[in-house]
């Protein structure tokens, strides 16, 4: 990503959103016949980043009263609430419930190939030799 899309330099007073993913997402949302002006983008990018800092901050001090070291989703659905945010709660909690069942499920399949005893590279190997024996039975068919 070049600085242009992150926004500049990575300082803190500098962080930024992709400029060109912001573009495809407002032209995805207006009308085809309205267009957005380089600093209408430009001030919706800076309040979206305003959005996340305050709620970044209030799920830090939510964190911190609950003495952890790291903000979990719950922080955010509780800063979200506190900061009366709660028509983004419900939207926040499914795509929170979604994420930590695919993470699960991803889990599962790690521990999945964990269990089989089996060395990666032995599995690499395996791949290897179905691969070949199916590339000879395509070729005897031709």
């Amino acid at each position: 990503m070049s600085d242009n899309e992150r926004g500049g330099s990575t300082g803190d007073d500098e962080l930024s959103l992709p400029k060109a993913t912001v573009m495809k997402l407002i032209n995805e949302m207006m009308p085809s016949d309205i267009i957005c002006t380089k600093e209408a983008r430009d001030l919706l990018i800076d309040s979206c980043v305003e959005f996340i800092h305050l709620i970044a901050s209030e799920s830090n001090d939510i964190a911190d009263r609950e003495t952890k070291k790291t903000i979990a989703g719950e922080h955010i659905v509780l800063a979200l609430k506190e900061l009366g945010f709660d028509e983004y709660v419900d939207d926040v909690e499914d795509v929170y419930k979604e994420h930590r069942q695919q993470q699960k499920n991803r889990d599962k399949r790690s521990s999945r190939l964990e269990k089989t005893g089996i060395s990666e590279e032995e599995l690499l190997r395996q791949q290897e030799l179905l691969f070949e024996q199916s590339r000879l039975k395509f070729e005897a068919q031709q």
